[in-house]
């Protein structure tokens, strides 16, 4: 078999570079921006740092092992991991079981540490969809093979995911279904068909909620409520402004004192971007265009339809989740509160970013 001949090829070095790099800056960036936090809420400056080492060695030991398992055996994987994730969605909605935190319930309580589910789900949508695509090619140009019965999988996931509610994780898996489903040769006008549908379904979804609808009026003039909604974006805005060209040096922002909410997590960009300045964004933007060119590279020298749709979702996943965070925190989107892949604290993300990466890592050994 071909795939198997050629997987004494070595990995992407470049692509395992650039995802240690981002992994190091996060970890240094998540003590300088959570040590005052953490005093202050746990009376140790090093807790969150303590806690994302741990999920950083889970994270590297499962890239390590995504990358020796050949990614072709995960299509049996594909039917098992929809039905786990739907399984585990429906379990986060059981009392003690599901942890409720922002006013949702995304995180299942494991004991040790929480795990939230859709981050699981999003890797596993991938793999069902690359499956389903490449072994029904001969009828994706069909409308209810092609597009109707994966979106309609897409569809109970997400709909499961709205639930808790996570609109945002809920935006992405739709973005990658499609994008999937025409990467995989279905018709432009079923797809366009499909959409035209959707909007208005997105659009009650996004109306359906005050907490949305505030974030909407935030981005669009946060000065408006600048001690309500529009509170979040402005402190984001004046840790950009602040940061100028090189930065008020590491471990010296302002806006990590209590300003910023959350500075470890959803807004660690901006303490990036007050004490490193625009040389450090810039740094992190390289780093992550690095990422999905390498990413994409993979996909189109892979050897065959699944592995060749599967390194492109899961390069799409990556991708999505870096701009719509960073474009959040710029100002330039609304904020969706999604973590940032690598830079982030935050167990589940971390964890299951780097298994991403070692799958891509395995498709990389495989290369034509």
């Amino acid at each position: 078999m071909k795939t198997r001949n050629a997987a004494e090829k070595k990995p992407d070095l470049l692509l395992l570079l650039a995802t240690l790099l981002l992994a190091t800056i996060g970890t240094v960036m998540i003590y300088s921006a959570s040590s005052i936090l953490a005093m202050d809420r746990f009376h140790d400056g090093q807790f969150f740092l303590k806690k994302q080492l741990f999920f950083l060695a889970l994270g590297l030991a499962g890239m390590a092992l995504s990358t020796r398992i050949p990614y072709y055996k995960l299509r049996k994987l594909a039917w098992p991991g929809i039905v786990f994730s739907a399984f585990l969605l429906v379990l986060i909605k059981i009392p003690h079981l599901g942890i409720k935190a922002g006013g949702a319930v995304r995180w299942l309580n494991l004991g040790v540490f929480s795990f939230q589910v859709s981050e699981m789900v999003k890797i596993a949508l991938i793999i069902f969809l690359a499956s389903y695509l490449t072994e029904n090619t001969g009828h994706v140009r069909e409308f209810k093979k092609g597009i109707l019965f994966p979106l309609a999988v897409t569809g109970a996931l997400i709909g499961l995911i709205l639930l808790q509610p996570d609109f945002g994780s809920s935006a992405i898996l739709a973005a990658i279904a499609f994008i999937m489903i025409y990467l995989g040769g279905a018709r432009i006008l079923h797809l366009v068909g499909i959409v035209s549908l959707f909007v208005p379904v997105a659009v009650w979804a996004l109306m359906n909620q005050k907490y949305r609808i505030a974030r909407l009026t935030a981005f669009l003039n946060p000065w408006n409520d600048p001690r309500g909604s529009g509170f979040q974006i402005i402190q984001s805005m004046i840790s950009f402004g602040a940061g100028g060209f090189f930065g008020v040096g590491i471990g010296d922002s302002m806006q990590k004192l209590f300003y910023l909410p959350e500075p470890h997590t959803d807004f660690i960009l901006s303490v990036i971007a007050e004490e490193s300045g625009f040389l450090g964004v810039g740094a992190i933007l390289l780093l992550y265009i690095i990422v999905i060119i390498r990413g994409f590279k993979i996909a189109l020298k892979a050897p065959d339809s699944f592995g060749n749709l599967l390194a492109s979702g899961l390069t799409m996943l990556i991708a999505l989740e870096a701009f719509i965070n960073i474009a959040g925190v710029m100002g330039i989107i609304p904020l969706k509160g999604l973590a940032l892949p690598f830079l982030s604290y935050g167990g589940t993300s971390l964890i299951m970013s780097f298994i991403l990466v070692g799958i891509l890592l395995n498709i990389s050994s495989y290369e034509d």
